[in-house]
């Protein structure tokens, strides 16, 4: 059996066609059963987050009408639907895929780290499901391995290329540690909620989560050991935050030049740095004329996003190179298994001949002969009944020209070159 990886991403299907095929973590199991019950597939798992899903499976490419005619079918949807989107990569190009999706080079942010989390989650409902077998056991973890050197001996991840992530890096330049400070959130949304994930994980101290909808706020102030408040107290409480992110839909700043110059006067002019993320911007672009405020927009994060960006783009050449080898370990390894049975027959023919010559040898020690003679007279039978068959065969080889069988021999045996 050959291995292949098939499926979409965001490179090849849109978001309509990605949210059509992707599966829960309610239905995995029942998926991976019904694939390898219904089609020749042996050893299955599929990887589906919102960019991409996909099959890593044991099965010949010339027979991969018979995944896609599956997936379809498991989706509803009509046939030859998904074609014209659908990726395939066979043997040694399915583990390059592999190593590169689960290092975040096949990412839409490049370098992300949640893709290999998304991919341990994938082996382990594929390992519950009982659809892995031997082969995409240990390429998972040759996976998993390789991804983990990858982030260890690259610069993949260390700079920032989202927008929340940026402005958490850049608050931990200016400040050192977070963890004696208070943060004030406005707004509740996808970024806000990022940035709180950013700073929870960076050691913030307090969090403040200011929100039009207060239930909101609290539904994601519990998440963070947070504190939340309507946007109407947020003037109230402006002097408590050393660092403040907003990203609100107003359509009007909600943050004006007067209230922070209050708060400051109410903080003794210790510093204050704000990101203002939204668009229409949420911080009256005034507010940076005042002394002691570090203001950036989302034009300034995104400088220094096109910056980190290069520097993973550098580190990702790196990435490809340690998977390049990579890859050829794990072929080799594939390669050995082919090995495996001729290897068997070979010392279970030599165990054979081993336990005859043994057997005869204590016949005739307990019949009277000299043990010393039957040690003797077994070596030397031992070692004709190994060397016979192979010396046969060779001498017929190079009757028949085929003097590279004997390249063969020295190097099995380590005889060195021939004189």
């Amino acid at each position: 059996m050959a291995l292949l990886a098939f499926g979409i991403n965001h490179q090849t299907a849109p978001v309509a066609i990605r949210e059509r095929v992707a599966f829960g973590p309610e239905s995995m199991q029942s998926a991976l059963q019904d694939l390898t019950e219904r089609t020749p597939v042996e050893e299955a798992a599929i990887l589906s987050t919102c960019n991409r899903t996909e099959v890593y499976c044991e099965l010949d490419a010339a027979n991969s009408s018979v995944v896609l005619n599956w997936l379809q079918e498991f989706h509803q949807l009509d046939s030859g639907s998904l074609e014209p989107y659908i990726y395939l990569h066979p043997e040694q190009l399915a583990v390059r895929h592999m190593l590169r999706v689960a290092s975040g080079l096949d990412s839409l942010v490049l370098g992300e780290p949640q893709i290999l989390g998304q991919m341990k989650d994938a082996y382990q409902q594929a390992s519950s499901a009982g659809t892995i077998g031997k082969t995409l056991s240990k390429l998972f973890q040759h996976t998993f391995s390789v991804a983990k050197q990858i982030r260890t001996d690259t610069a993949i991840g260390h700079s920032p290329v989202s927008v929340a992530f940026a402005a958490v890096a850049l608050a931990k330049q200016i400040f050192g540690d977070l963890s004696p400070l208070t943060t004030m959130l406005v707004g509740a949304g996808e970024t806000v909620e990022l940035a709180a994930r950013h700073l929870s994980e960076s050691g913030m101290g307090r969090m403040i989560i200011a929100n039009r909808t207060v239930e909101r706020a609290q539904t994601l102030a519990s998440q963070f050991d947070g504190f939340a408040i309507p946007l109407s107290e947020m003037p109230n409480h402006l002097a408590e935050a050393d660092i403040i992110i907003s990203s609100t839909a107003s359509s009007l700043p909600i943050l004006g030049k007067g209230s922070v110059e209050s708060a400051l006067k109410q903080r003794k002019h210790k510093p204050m740095f704000m990101v203002d993320i939204a668009v229409p911007r949420d911080i009256e672009p005034e507010v940076d004329e005042l002394d002691d405020v570090y203001l950036y927009s989302v034009d300034d994060l995104q400088e220094i996003i096109q910056e980190n960006l290069q520097s993973r783009q550098d580190a990702a050449h790196q990435a490809e190179e340690i998977i390049d080898t990579q890859v050829e370990h794990f072929m080799g390894w594939l390669r050995s298994l082919d090995s495996i049975s001729t290897i068997r027959d070979f010392r279970d023919h030599a165990e054979q001949l081993r336990d005859e010559t043994v057997f005869r040898a204590l016949q005739r020690i307990r019949n009277g002969d000299e043990p010393d003679v039957v040690l003797e007279e077994l070596a030397r039978l031992l070692t004709n009944k190994l060397t016979h068959l192979p010396s046969t065969r060779m001498r017929q080889a190079c009757f028949d020209g085929r003097s590279d069988v004997l390249d063969v021999v020295r190097e099995l045996y380590n005889l060195g070159e021939e004189t």
